[in-house]
């Protein structure tokens, strides 16, 4: 009622001072509904909500050279290399897992050949790579990725040491477990590796942030 009666009465703006119309060309009928729209305006949220990224594209793809995408994608062989052990189940048992690791068997027993290789990778990829400013951010990014997924290589192996059944149900959840590793290790090497090749930025879910915040 109170809006009709605005809009049909013109004589009721007759009190509007000069300078609320003085710059419009339009009635003063109009400018008022005008002004009454524009409250009803809903404002619009200024931070969307985010998306869960798994790979983010580098816009400036040219700035990543060869050097860059070849250390970081051999980075992502350590993990694998360092938790070969736990694939002992699954890759007897499907013929292309062991295609797949078969290239990769004399690399892997010059790195199981001797017991400290490990941590002397460890020490050499973290404080030659990831702590040296002179590689670039998306080098050390994917180097501390792959520590990172080294480091929770100790769980399943503090698990196995304290819990080490020979049969029954404690077996087969210990070759579930062996092969979940593995093949998380493995899906890590494929997809890190051939996102570095492609000079994208791969996520691996909970050790890409853990990577952020260490590094």
């Amino acid at each position: 009622m109170a809006t009709a009666y605005l809009l049909s009465s013109p004589s009721s703006f007759k009190q509007i001072p000069q300078t609320h119309c003085s710059t419009s060309l339009l009635p003063l009928k109009n400018h008022s509904f005008l002004s009454f729209t524009r409250t009803l305006t809903i404002p619009t949220s200024p931070n969307p909500p985010k998306r869960l990224s798994f790979c983010k594209s580098k816009k400036d793809d040219e700035t990543i050279d060869a050097p860059d995408r070849l250390i970081s994608a051999i980075c992502y062989f350590y993990p694998l290399f360092d938790g070969i052990q736990y694939g002992k189940y699954v890759i007897n048992q499907f013929t292309p897992l062991q295609v797949i690791i078969q290239p990769l068997i004399p690399a892997i027993r010059v790195f199981k050949s001797f017991p400290f290789n490990g941590i002397l990778v460890f020490f050499t990829l973290y404080f030659v790579i990831v702590r040296n400013p002179n590689f670039s951010r998306y080098v050390r990014f994917n180097t501390m990725q792959a520590i990172v997924l080294d480091v929770l290589l100790i769980f399943p192996d503090l698990l196995e040491r304290s819990f080490n059944p020979t049969d029954g149900i404690g077996l087969d959840l210990l070759m579930s477990l062996d092969s979940t590793v593995f093949l998380f290790l493995l899906v890590s090497l494929i997809y890190g590796s051939y996102s570095c090749a492609l000079g994208q930025v791969p996520r691996l879910p909970i050790v890409a942030e853990a990577a952020e915040r260490c590094k």
